[in-house]
């Protein structure tokens, strides 16, 4: 869960906290106040691409830190961005990479724009939705490890037909590119580390010169702070004597006294490690630039030079290392593609077997997202596919296909549905597939693409439901979807210096209705827009308590119907 938020100078924002709550978080606001990018800090915390143009003009950097909280732990996370477009991340203050700060995503939160409801398009993303809600991933895993076996096995069986010259000729090769990248030995957030220390170094006479100037001011000048202080804390203790009220300044005297003479010592002890020399300048710039040239050949960034490393030291033990016989590499082949479509088969037939019990589940939710008679399927590959197009997810190819509209034939998903609809389609997928890990955070972006009127109501009941199981952050252009959130944001933009500047709000009650009678009536809120304000909350509340009667109902058959398909699914079958 996400639990509290800080931007600093990103795009407009110029500074910003924000403590979430659990359950289902709305964040409302005028066209151009900053919502989305909001949305965006999350996704450069999570490892997304930065650039120079995100930092806000005028400012030397933008940073965005954050608190999440995943099983019973507080975890935070730091993202610095330069103006250069340079960039640091951190992780409970330990230096990390971009690749660790994915792999923190996958764990914590789930970002949903409007890229991925396009990415819903693409039939290749279908087959994983299904393993998904059928539980099926450790076989799926399984069917993955063995088909990077096979495919192992497939190139080094023909790498041992190579003639004797294109081997020669492929080991001159590997020998030379080997030999640039094991020369430079560059180690995993190298380059990152090195971009941190030249920026160190190129402002070494200025560090300097502030650490010196503060420590003095501290320490050792006439008129020194902690000299001076003594003689103040003598004067605050004699006026506790008097009036018990300064007895806490008292109290505090030796904490503040030991943070200051803490900031003094680091101040000196910065200065001494800071190296001025323009020779370890110019080290750390060629090392760099040594660094710059291996990813524009081997990269693009430094974590796949590492591993391009890596596979050409294995193709050359593959091609010099005593190599197994032609003979032995295709027994070893069969008898590894065997056990693949022993696992492949196992998965396309769990697969389909519940593929009509996803269908119809899909089919009931969004009949509750206000599409009652839709006929949704999967469409798998009528015949199975042949060794040149086995992949990691098995011998399958599937589709999505749907008929929103009665008399309508079944289409494929991406040739079939409006904007409203496929938000609608992608919202009950998230439903079916989210699972049951609590605390996990889920964001949507333009969730409400399309629709409006009952059927946004009915998406916010949807949405606050996914609430009790998930946090949920929800940026909404609809006052229908807004009332049923559990806590409300509001995010301004206000002109302030010649200077815009973005502010986010919690509301009140009486904060929301204000807010929901913006989003119904514009610019011209009278008492009428009011009162429809706060009946609209009133039914959100209402709506709410009868949908989530429905949904623990419909929860209980659900589960009562996968229980018994899985009971038939375990009997023996007969000979």
């Amino acid at each position: 869960m996400l639990r509290f938020l800080r931007i600093r100078n990103l795009a407009v924002i110029e500074a910003v906290e924000v403590e979430f709550a659990p359950g289902f978080n709305v964040l409302t606001g005028e066209t151009g106040a900053g919502k989305s990018i909001v949305v965006e800090a999350v996704g450069l915390l999570l490892g997304a691409r930065a650039s120079a143009d995100l930092v806000r003009t005028g400012e030397a950097q933008a940073a965005i830190e954050a608190i999440f909280e995943h099983a019973g732990d507080d975890i935070v996370v730091r993202r610095e961005i330069t103006g250069q477009g340079r960039s640091r991340s951190f992780i409970n203050g330990a230096l990390a990479t971009a690749a660790a700060l994915r792999d923190l995503a996958a764990r914590l939160v789930e970002l949903h724009g409007q890229h991925e409801h396009q990415a819903l398009l693409d039939p290749l993303t279908h087959l994983p939705v299904v393993d998904e809600y059928a539980e099926l991933g450790d076989l799926v895993a399984r069917v993955g490890g063995t088909w990077t076996v096979v495919r192992a096995l497939r190139e080094q069986l023909e790498r041992s037909r190579m003639d004797e010259r294109e081997k020669a000729a492929r080991l001159d090769l590997i020998a030379f590119q080997l030999g640039e990248i094991e020369k430079a030995a560059p180690k995993p957030g190298e380059d990152e580390g090195l971009a941190a220390t030249r920026q160190v170094l190129a402002s070494a006479e200025r560090i300097l010169r502030l650490c010196e100037e503060s420590y003095a001011t501290l320490y050792e000048s006439d008129g020194a702070v902690l000299s001076g202080l003594g003689g103040v804390w003598k004067r605050v203790a004699e006026l506790a004597a008097i009036d018990p009220e300064f007895a806490p300044y008292v109290a505090a005297r030796d904490g503040i006294k030991g943070q200051l003479e803490d900031l003094a010592f680091f101040l000196r002890s910065y200065a001494d490690g800071v190296d001025a020399s323009p020779a370890r300048l110019q080290e750390v710039e060629d090392r760099l630039a040594l660094l710059e040239r291996l990813k524009r050949k081997y990269g693009p960034t430094l974590d796949d030079v590492i591993a391009r490393g890596r596979a050409l030291a294995h193709e050359r033990e593959l091609l010099t290392g005593g190599g197994e016989r032609t003979e032995d590499l295709q027994r070893k082949l069969a008898e590894t593609s065997d056990r693949y479509l022993t696992a492949a088969r196992e998965l396309s037939r769990r697969r389909r077997e519940a593929a009509g019990r996803f269908a119809r589940a899909v089919e009931a939710l969004v009949a509750e997202l206000a599409m009652p008679r839709t006929r949704f399927e999967v469409r798998f590959n009528a015949a199975e596919l042949g060794p040149e197009e086995w992949g990691e997810r098995g011998v399958d190819r599937a589709e999505f296909y749907v008929s929103p509209n009665p008399g309508e034939q079944l289409r494929p998903l991406a040739r079939i549905v409006s904007g409203g609809e496929l938000s609608r389609v992608m919202l009950a997928l998230k439903t079916l597939t989210a699972g049951d890990t609590r605390g996990k955070t889920l964001v949507f972006d333009e969730v409400d693409a399309g629709i409006g009127g009952r059927v946004a109501e009915v998406v916010g009941s949807r949405l606050r439901a996914l609430g009790d199981r998930f946090q949920v952050l929800c940026i909404t252009h609809l006052p229908q979807i807004a009332a049923h959130g559990a806590t409300h944001f509001r995010i301004d933009k206000n002109v302030r210096g010649g200077r815009t500047i973005t502010s986010v709000e919690r509301l009140t009650e009486s904060g929301r209705v204000e807010e929901l009678a913006r989003m119904i009536g514009g610019a011209v809120v009278t008492d009428q827009v009011r009162a429809t304000a706060r009946d609209l909350l009133g039914a959100g509340a209402q709506g709410q308590a009868a949908f989530a009667q429905n949904a623990r109902a419909g929860h209980a058959e659900s589960e009562r119907r996968r229980a018994k398909g899985e009971s038939e699914r375990r009997k023996p079958r007969r000979a």
